[in-house]
């Protein structure tokens, strides 16, 4: 399970003082159990695991923006050192292709035309591409396919 896997990972990195990976596995590891606990669950499976994980991308992409607009280039650079180490975890990432085409399926499934039904269509396409796409990026593309 990744959970386990992730935990691994941290006693490896601790082992070679890897100070960056050691404190991301950590933050990690603590928003897991915190999702646990709050969830109320017994164990957390890998759906739960890749949910924290989108989770904590995100922060590590909004902080990412956030620096540069303040012009925090070395703050921005420390949140994308810690971004490229939470991808690793993550499922393949989808295609703009692959993306583009279960969006399209999902427009035709609703019967979407406009702009006005991009909630329907995200409703209907997140739970099918299952973490492998960026919520933002899939956003954009049923704007761009609405919109035309």
């Amino acid at each position: 399970m990744l959970f386990e896997k992730i935990q691994t990972d941290l006693k490896q990195a601790m082992l070679k003082k890897d100070v960056l990976r050691t404190s991301v596995l950590r933050l990690l590891v603590s928003a897991a159990r915190y999702h646990q606990e709050e969830k109320s669950l017994a164990a957390l499976a890998d759906e739960d695991m890749i949910q924290v994980l989108k989770r904590q991308v995100k922060q590590r992409r909004d902080s990412i923006e956030s620096f540069t607009a303040a012009n925090r280039a070395e703050l921005a650079e420390k949140e994308r050192q810690e971004l490229v180490i939470l991808e690793e975890y993550l499922p393949q990432q989808l295609s703009e292709a692959d993306i583009t085409a279960f969006v399209k399926a999902a427009i035709a499934e609703t019967g979407a035309i406009s702009k006005a039904h991009t909630g329907l269509v995200m409703k209907t396409v997140m739970p099918k591409l299952g973490g492998k796409a960026d919520g933002r990026q899939v956003n954009q593309i049923v704007m761009k396919l609405l919109g035309a």
